[in-house]
């Protein structure tokens, strides 16, 4: 049998005690494996108060006047005209105000313009088809090119109220006024614009903006007649009335 002997001049080293980590030791060490975590969930708490806050920011207009044209009108102009219409429209939500919207689609129906940046007209095309689309509360249109609107959407009517046959485009010159046909408009107060000035620096009148500018009134093609389509078409009574179409003359 073997014998094992242990030598007496063997040394031993107690094992040390466990370190203790400082609290400071601590946070980093649980930073270094958490903190993607932490940055997912922060993005995900901002997206959350970013959609929250465009929710409870966003109005509810009781009237809706879109602007189609190749470019946007300056915001001076747009809060004019909402400014100025708010007067001949009613609460009809019931929350207490009456908000009058102007909303604008950047659409070029000039196949030639050069400058019509691609992006731009998609977006704009989409958006404008949803607003063309049956459930759709936007009946009263501001165009600059009323010939190439109607050629493409066929959504206008006739000025006397009846409709061009169904999918045919009809003769646009029957269905819109110049703005400066009508009278209440051409009279609304639309003070200023500050993103043009003349040579003295004189800011140009909203007016003068509105000059080249369009009005026409979307159709209805349904048997139903929707609440908010005979509601506008007072409105748009109310602001043709008195006027005389030259657009004929053109």
């Amino acid at each position: 049998m073997a014998w094992v002997t242990k030598s007496t001049d063997e040394q031993y080293t107690p094992e040390p005690p466990p370190h203790e980590y400082t609290k400071k030791e601590k946070a980093a060490n649980w930073w270094h494996y958490h903190k993607m975590i932490v940055a997912v969930v922060a993005i995900i708490i901002v997206l959350i108060a970013w959609i929250a806050h465009d929710m409870l920011s966003q109005v509810d207009p009781d009237l809706q006047v879109a602007y189609v044209g190749p470019a946007s009108m300056p915001t001076d102009t747009v809060e004019a005209l909402q400014e100025a219409l708010t007067p001949y429209c009613t609460d009809r939500n019931g929350d207490g105000e009456v908000i009058v919207q102007v909303k604008q689609f950047n659409v070029s129906y000039d196949s030639e313009n050069d400058n019509t940046d691609p992006y731009m007209q998609m977006a704009g095309l989409t958006q404008l088809s949803a607003e063309l689309a049956d459930g759709s509360d936007l009946y009263i249109y501001l165009l600059a090119d009323p010939s190439g609107f109607q050629e493409q959407t066929m959504a206008l009517r006739y000025l006397d109220g009846t409709l061009p046959p169904d999918g045919e485009a009809g003769d646009w010159q029957k269905m819109v006024y110049r703005w400066t046909d009508c009278p209440v408009l051409t009279g609304l107060d639309l003070g200023t614009c500050s993103t043009y000035v003349d040579d003295a620096g004189n800011e140009l009148p909203n007016q003068e903006l509105m000059t080249p500018v369009y009005v026409a009134f979307r159709g209805n093609w349904n048997e139903e007649i929707p609440e908010a389509y005979t509601a506008d078409e007072a409105i748009w009574n109310t602001l043709t009335a008195g006027a005389v179409s030259t657009v004929a003359e053109e």
